[in-house]
């Protein structure tokens, strides 16, 4: 069973088809990256997901059941708009949200008190919302997004405003929700978070999802056919190794080939062996996920 099991939805607004025929499942404890170019359709099925809007055609099913009100406190969802009380203290905003989820004080202040000290933050508490940088408030955001433990957790540009020691020390907790069970929505345009976090990707473009699957099993499927081979020293091509392979790139200490038609890695070593070439390592070069995200948008 799918924990969240989106079947064929759309969503209009006036004129403008902002998702169409949408489909895709999550399973439990994994890590998806939700990919697409700006205006693609991802707030648009996120808000779907949490309720905010409605399908106009379509079924959400959350744990096999079909999606409701009661599903709302099992899903947390922090939207890269920040949604903070500027005038608020810290320890205050934070009571407010956990009573929202149905936490009785007691509990709530027992939640907001982990995550302050887990995250060094407890001198922040009686600090309103808009004495805090970007940064700080977003480490607020985030533990209002979590207080209430989601089992599905959606989380639009988490990284925004952070420096890399609070993004690191967030991105290890995402690590460690996940370890605990929580399925994770990640969503991005950092290409480089996708490629160190996501298990999975759904590339949505134009209202439609154009591409998903596993990240690596995505990379083999649009790879180019590239094999890099290092040398100890630089190499001088003769007419054997020219004739025999296709060089896109050669460097101080590497090659770049493109395999020809029926060729293998292992025919490139042994054209090279036999010309007396010291190497180091063999490769294969796999596209990013950013070189796969261009190429796909551009194609649809």
């Amino acid at each position: 069973m799918f924990l969240l099991d989106v079947q064929h939805i759309s969503k209009s607004f006036q004129n403008n088809l902002a998702l169409q025929d949408v489909s895709l499942s999550l399973e439990k404890n994994k890590i998806y990256g939700l990919l697409g170019p700006n205006g693609a359709g991802k707030t648009t099925l996120i808000r779907n997901i949490t309720q905010i809007f409605f399908p106009d055609a379509g079924q959400i099913f959350f744990n096999g059941e079909k999606l409701s009100q009661k599903h709302q406190n099992q899903i947390g969802y922090m939207p890269e708009e920040r949604g903070l009380y500027k005038k608020m203290k810290v320890g205050e905003q934070l009571l407010y949200f956990a009573q929202l989820r149905d936490f009785s004080k007691a509990e709530a202040e027992q939640k907001i008190n982990y995550w302050l000290k887990k995250l060094d933050i407890e001198s922040w508490r009686n600090k309103t919302i808009e004495e805090l940088s970007k940064g700080m408030q977003q480490k607020i955001q985030f533990v209002a997004t979590i207080l209430h433990e989601p089992t599905l957790l959606i989380l639009d540009e988490p990284f925004s405003g952070l420096d890399p020691i609070n993004a690191e020390l967030i991105k290890n907790e995402i690590f460690e929700l996940h370890q605990k069970g929580t399925t994770i929505i990640f969503s991005t345009h950092r290409m480089e978070n996708v490629e160190e976090i996501c298990e999975d990707i759904f590339l949505i473009n134009k209202g439609k999802i154009i591409l998903d699957g596993n990240v690596q099993a995505i990379k083999h499927q649009f790879k180019k056919q590239l094999i890099k081979v290092d040398t100890n020293s630089t190499v001088l091509l003769n007419d054997s190794i020219l004739s025999q392979t296709d060089i896109t790139e050669q460097a101080d200490t590497h090659l770049i080939f493109k395999l020809k038609e029926n060729q293998k890695a292992n025919d490139i070593l042994k054209v090279l062996l036999q010309n007396n070439i010291e190497i180091s390592g063999m490769t294969e070069i796999l596209p990013t996920i950013n070189e796969i995200f261009i190429q796909s948008v551009n194609n649809n």
